[in-house]
């Protein structure tokens, strides 16, 4: 069943109904401002930080569930409703929402008024634009009243949720001409306010929540709304908002526009007043100044636009599939931006609050937009580098805002150093940039304390080898990738933290995974090291490479599979020995994708061994059989129930390992066959079934031994993203960024035809013609770069900034 249906021409998913199985989201902004927006306008806004600078509260797991957002009531002779159908819920004549690249646009009608509520994030501005376009639809004029409504959050999320003692005190408001400031704590140590504007005369105002909403009341009927009149409440301490109440008279067929922008300032410390207690409000005018008129607003749509027609046009295919062509061209690359920007903070399932930006999250995340934005991506290494200590190691979380680790979940993760030589050589393929590596990089974000960044990168290879447990293998740490795969917590004590809790001490727990990760990010050390004159350090590293993987080999392959590890004890997790949890999919994928057993045919018996043991029609679940109870040795995969996330779940994020892995075997209808099960834009005829957006991935769907088998959880901010993009784009469509130029080894169906990718690299444009006439699924028969043969498979950069045509016959 659908609930809307993609416009390719317009890069939008346009929902019908308001509703859909779940609140499908969309989110605003590209630089330092950010929103979250449902389809019935629910969400909010912050500045680069959503616990620690957050415009407007939210709260989680309401009931119902998507309520708080900026809403819109339109007041018509005692009859009120919200052109999003939330939160008051009249029936609507007409509704439509399309959420498109940095921007939604929502339209209800009712009782001949139509309202449309387009929002978004200019580029270069820390502001939310709202702009509403009231229509008299009818044949009669209409007087109608228009509120605004935003609920402002005491800056910290956290605290603004849990402190009501001091918070309900606090709360300072002014209000001037049209434009509502919220300056909670600006008078002492804050330096920042928000203000929410409209560009038109107001009839009223309201800034105290209990005098617009009642006491009694819920965001479904305020009482103010109810009696058509603001109350100019001046809030003082207790709850403030914005609220704007605008008088309309409309003849038939006549419309107006109405612009509201809700925006953050920063003022230096000595000019941050006009007056005593009186805020300097001239930022905020030069800000509202600039989207005043229709004409200043679709200026901003335009520049907006360009913005992500420049970032998708870096990588475009043409085929004959519909689906494929709007994840690959539109969905999927705009996802890896927002969890690019995101990481696992801000989401309708990660609140903002107990998370920050993730090491391992924001290398993975990397892969799948370096090639839109590698400026930003060089960025973002060298602060995930600086969160890293001086053995190697490193924080597993860092807070946006400062760019410190945070204490509270700390290090001890093992597999995080890797995911640094992953994002680090993945942004050097794509640019041919040798130069950060000499970077001046801190430790522990101590600028007194630094090193390069290639010495950062030699430490995190290194901590893998000086942290290997008692069959060679590295120790696990507090977790490897699967943070639930807790081996030295042992935790009886309810509440505990599985990840920061280590109640027996380490030293004997092993990772088949990491031992896996470091044979598939390991080359790519010793080539950056070779590309440095250190051929003695890369002859090392690859020797350990190989040590590590004839170890996998031998102690990590339980005869038809890859284990999955060691426990403290010693015992064997993922084996055939085992009751439950006989085998796990992480392994599989990354082991086969380092090339581990390709060579004698055990990484082909284990990817068999997936199919018929892991997979499902809705994608391959985590491991099976599921964990029936709770395992002391083995922490927070066996508290979920069957079936759900950790354990056996469809753990989203690898089932493009296992695609990747495929294709290293040539095996393209099988890699196919898997991202198709997973897709979003496959599943949008089940949407009843998954009902997650149908438009972007989710981190997991339920497996195949839940109550609720293919239905999707966690959608947006998940790896899933960009290693689904890696997947289709590098390693089944074939087009990868190398150390040397742009390679081409295409993994696919034997049936098609052939494609055509458009790719711009290193400053050059190639337009790649794949032909498979022979109907082979993988080898490059031949291939030629502007009508010159090229021998091999890979495209050296030309270098002149042009475009360059490439034909590729498969064979």
């Amino acid at each position: 069943m659908k609930f809307g249906t993609f416009d390719d021409t317009r890069k939008e998913y346009v929902i019908n109904t308001p509703k859909t199985p779940y609140p499908w989201i969309n989110y605003l902004g590209n630089e330092q401002f950010f929103g979250l927006i449902s389809n019935t306008a629910g969400g909010y806004t912050f500045y680069r930080d959503a616990r620690m600078r957050r415009l407007t509260r939210y709260r989680y797991n309401n009931i119902p569930l998507d309520t708080g957002g900026r809403y819109y009531y339109l007041y018509d002779g005692g009859d009120f409703w919200t052109p999003g159908w939330m939160p008051v819920k009249r029936d609507l004549d007409f509704y439509e929402c399309r959420h498109g690249l940095g921007y939604t646009s929502i339209t209800g009608e009712r009782n001949g008024i139509s309202v449309n509520q387009l929002a978004f994030v200019p580029m270069g501005h820390n502001a939310e634009v709202h702009r509403l376009v009231v229509k008299n639809t009818g044949d009669v004029k209409k007087t109608v009243k228009l509120f605004s409504f935003a609920e402002f959050c005491l800056w910290n999320a956290n605290d603004d949720m849990t402190n009501f003692q001091r918070n309900l005190s606090t709360g300072e408001v002014e209000v001037k001409d049209s434009v509502i400031y919220h300056k909670t704590e600006y008078r002492e140590r804050r330096n920042h306010y928000a203000f929410y504007s409209v560009n038109k005369e107001i009839a009223g105002f309201d800034t105290d929540r209990e005098s617009f909403v009642g006491m009694y009341n819920g965001l479904d009927a305020p009482q103010a709304v109810a009696a058509g009149e603001a109350t100019n409440s001046v809030a003082s301490g207790w709850s403030p908002i914005g609220s704007h109440a605008l008088d309309i008279t409309l003849e038939p067929g006549e419309a107006q526009s109405f612009i509201f922008v809700l925006g953050y300032i920063e003022n230096p410390e000595d000019e941050k007043w006009e007056a005593l207690n009186v805020i300097n409000k001239k930022p905020a005018q030069a800000v509202i100044d600039q989207f005043a008129t229709d004409a200043q607003v679709d200026a901003a749509l335009e520049v907006l636009a360009a913005h992500w027609d420049n970032l998708l046009s870096k990588y475009q295919i043409k085929s004959g599939d519909d689906k494929l062509n709007r994840m690959v061209n539109i969905w999927n690359p705009y996802q890896c931006m927002v969890t690019f920007n995101m990481s696992r903070s801000a989401s309708y399932f990660e609140s903002g609050i107990g998370r920050g930006m993730g090491f391992r999250d924001s290398n993975q995340d990397l892969l799948g937009f370096v090639h839109q934005i590698p400026e930003r991506a060089r960025e973002r290494i060298l602060d995930i580098a600086a969160t890293q200590f001086p053995d190697g190691s490193a924080y597993h979380q860092y807070q946006p805002l400062t760019k410190k680790g945070n204490n509270e979940v700390g290090s001890g993760f093992n597999d995080d150093p890797l995911w640094l030589i992953s994002g680090t050589a993945a942004y050097i393929k794509e640019t041919g940039d040798y130069s950060i590596l000499d970077e001046q990089v801190p430790f522990d974000s101590n600028p007194d304390h630094t090193a390069t960044l290639f010495e950062h990168l030699k430490l995190s290879f290194e901590h893998v080898t000086n942290n290997l447990g008692p069959h060679g293998l590295p120790l696990i740490g507090r977790a490897d990738w699967n943070d639930c795969l807790n081996l030295n917590c042992f935790s009886t004590e309810p509440g505990e933290s599985f990840q920061t809790t280590e109640n027996i001490a380490g030293g004997v727990a092993e990772s088949v995974f990491i031992a896996g990760l470091f044979v598939f990010v390991g080359p790519d050390y010793a080539e950056i090291c070779r590309m440095r004159g250190l051929d003695d350090v890369a002859a090392d590293a690859v020797a350990k490479i190989e040590n590590m993987s004839a170890i996998t080999l031998s102690h990590g392959f339980d005869g038809d599979w890859f284990l999955r590890a060691y426990d403290h004890y010693g015992d064997k997790i993922g084996s055939k020995e085992n009751e439950e949890g006989q085998i796990f999919i992480e392994p599989q994928g990354m082991c086969v994708m380092a090339g581990i057993g390709v060579e004698n045919g055990e990484a082909a018996r284990a990817l068999t061994s997936v199919q018929e043991r892991l997979d499902t029609d809705y994608g391959i679940v985590l491991q099976q059989p599921p964990y029936s109870k709770y395992y002391l040795n083995l922490g927070e995969i066996s508290t979920y129930p069957p079936g759900y996330k950790e354990n056996a779940g469809i753990f989203c994020h690898n089932n493009p390992w296992i695609m990747i892995a495929e294709t290293v075997l040539g095996h393209g209808d099988r890699a196919f066959e898997i991202y198709k099960k997973i897709a979003p834009a496959y599943l949008e005829d089940i949407s009843e079934v998954h009902r997650m957006e149908p438009y972007v991935y989710s981190q997991m769907i339920a497996g195949k031994d839940a109550v609720r088998h293919g239905e999707a959880k966690n959608s947006w901010l998940t790896g899933t993203a960009a290693w689904n993009y890696v997947a289709i784009t590098q390693s089944i469509l074939g087009i990868q960024a190398d150390f040397a130029g742009l390679k081409v080894d295409p993994c696919i169906p034997a049936e098609w035809d052939g494609f055509e990718i458009t790719r711009v690299f290193r400053g050059d444009t190639y337009v790649i013609s794949i032909q498979n006439p022979n109907h082979v699924s993988k080898g490059v028969a031949s291939l030629t770069l502007d009508g010159a043969a090229v021998e091999g498979n890979i495209i050296a950069p030309v270098g002149d900034g042009s475009v360059h045509q490439v034909v590729v016959t498969l064979g």
